[in-house]
């Protein structure tokens, strides 16, 4: 399997993944701030143009984050990175839409690019402005859905814990303080990866 990636991007979160599946795997770094992704060579492979992108073995492309995570969970079902009953699979799922959809596509993508949704610099500004507060509600959320547990679900570390792993990582960046108790999980999070 080949992964494009983008060290710092949501990417990250697939690289944990496969680390903790334990499967070999290489790595073809991209630099998206050089736009790397917009290149015709990485173009022909990956039309969509971003990361993470899984080239896997039988020379199929997989794409977006929560599809690739599922398709290592479910290829590699002895990683257990997804509960076996279908309420537990579906709740895992919700979190991992969640972090990715409401976190970092309606919060830290706002912050990152706020030219993309408006012209005027003060209209990017209040872009700004609202992606900082859906990274705060965001965070909010998942302090409230760790609780006291060790991870996301529970005992195990699983997808939705991926997901958070690679959103966490970003806060300094947007100056969002995460509190004690997901700054302990972040710090449990970081000891899984080798990087």
């Amino acid at each position: 399997m080949k992964l494009f990636h983008a060290p710092g991007a949501c990417s990250d979160g697939i690289v944990l993944l496969l680390d903790i599946i334990g499967v070999p795997y290489e790595i073809h770094e991209l630099d998206v701030r050089k736009g790397d992704q917009r290149q015709p060579d990485y173009l022909a492979i990956n039309p969509k143009g971003k990361v993470p992108a899984l080239l896997r073995d039988d020379g199929r492309l997989l794409t977006e984050f929560p599809a690739i995570a599922f398709w290592l969970a479910r290829k590699y079902p002895e990683a257990e990175l997804l509960p076996t009953d279908p309420d537990g699979e579906a709740r895992a799922l919700e979190l991992l839409d969640f972090i990715v959809s409401s976190i970092h596509m309606r919060g830290t993508a706002l912050v990152q690019r706020p030219t993309a949704f408006a012209g005027s610099p003060e209209a990017q500004d209040e872009v700004k402005a609202m992606g900082r507060q859906a990274i705060e509600r965001g965070l909010s959320q998942l302090d409230r859905e760790l609780g006291d547990k060790k991870f996301l679900m529970g005992d195990r570390f699983s997808l939705p814990d991926a997901a958070a792993y690679y959103v966490l990582s970003w806060q300094p960046r947007y100056q969002v303080p995460l509190g004690e108790r997901l700054e302990n999980y972040y710090a449990r999070l970081s000891r899984l990866s080798p990087a």
